[in-house]
């Protein structure tokens, strides 16, 4: 058991990225949390990290050691889980991965909500807009808008999802509007791509048209954050291109405004992304399950 308890410190640390910060979340002294992991290198013979002063990384061996032991973890959790789950426990820690907009505007509140509902679930939100592995960060369950790229994880559809133009009020009453979108060209355009540097450009159609919109340097603004092309569209620097889940509320509260509402970009239907054997802890499926239950109230028209 004690080597199990090492097993878990390491798994943590790799995690958070410091031996420190594990030992808090163990409640471990940053002694001891040193001894012990010095303890399981001594045991195995290897070095799992190169030590810096601010955090630790992972040797060649350390990565390979972590895939089995997060696996032989999850294993374990899901033993537990199946002798827990006749008695209808629903408790433990739930880490949850979605993209900043949706975590932010939409998630939070949610989370409460289920917090609520299951109150010995302590959650875990962690929010990028880039899709990290599940198995490397050790997610129990993702939100990821589009096609899941990922054959090796269960996908469970939550809901349709529209990417819709819109801008700030004002800047439409100073810029105007465009009627097609060839004039998007004449406007300032705010673009969310993988890289801050990369021009971009929108594929938009209506009924059987389609037009890709070209974005012009010159007159766009470019971020790889989701949150901050939302805040710029809010500020009224220009027209956005963004998932409707993301400003479902701010076009309610007239906040932004749909820009040729005829025309949209690519739907993005909104997946929830688990490894099979973390369906088998109670957790992750109640939360599946109230994720369903929740979009389905808050659907469009609902």
């Amino acid at each position: 058991m004690e080597t199990l308890a090492d097993i878990r410190l390491f798994v943590e640390a790799a995690t958070v990225g410091g031996l420190a910060a594990a030992g808090r979340r163990l409640e471990l002294s940053p002694a001891t949390a040193s001894t012990r992991l010095a303890k399981l290198e001594a045991t195995l013979q290897v070095r799992l990290f190169d030590r810096t002063t601010r955090r630790l990384r992972l040797t060649e061996e350390g990565s390979l050691y972590l895939a089995h032991c997060r696996e032989m973890l999850s294993s374990l959790e899901a033993a537990h889980a199946a002798l827990q789950a006749g008695r209808g426990s629903v408790r433990g820690d739930l880490r949850v991965s979605a993209t900043v907009d949706f975590g932010q505007n939409v998630l939070r509140q949610w989370l409460d909500e289920f917090n609520r509902k299951h109150p010995d679930v302590r959650q875990r939100l962690l929010l990028s807009d880039t899709l990290a592995s599940v198995s490397r960060d050790d997610v129990d369950v993702a939100i990821r808008f589009g096609a899941p790229p990922d054959g090796a994880l269960v996908a469970r559809r939550l809901a349709e999802n529209q990417r819709v133009l819109c801008a700030a009020p004002r800047y439409l009453a100073s810029q105007g509007e465009p009627a097609h979108p060839r004039e998007l060209a004449l406007h300032r355009c705010i673009s969310q791509t993988a890289s801050a540097h990369a021009a971009g450009s929108w594929t938009l159609r209506s009924g059987r048209e389609t037009f890709t919109s070209e974005l012009v340097r010159a007159n766009a603004r470019h971020t790889d954050s989701g949150a901050v092309a939302r805040l710029w569209a809010l500020d009224g620097h220009g027209i956005v291109l963004k998932a409707e889940w993301d400003v479902r509320d701010d076009l309610r509260r007239g906040r932004l405004r749909r820009v040729l509402p005829a025309w949209r970009g690519p739907d993005a239907t909104i997946h929830a992304l688990y490894r099979s054997n973390r369906y088998a802890l109670p957790r992750v499926r109640a939360f599946l399950d109230f994720l369903v239950q929740r979009f389905a109230a808050a659907a469009p028209g609902t």
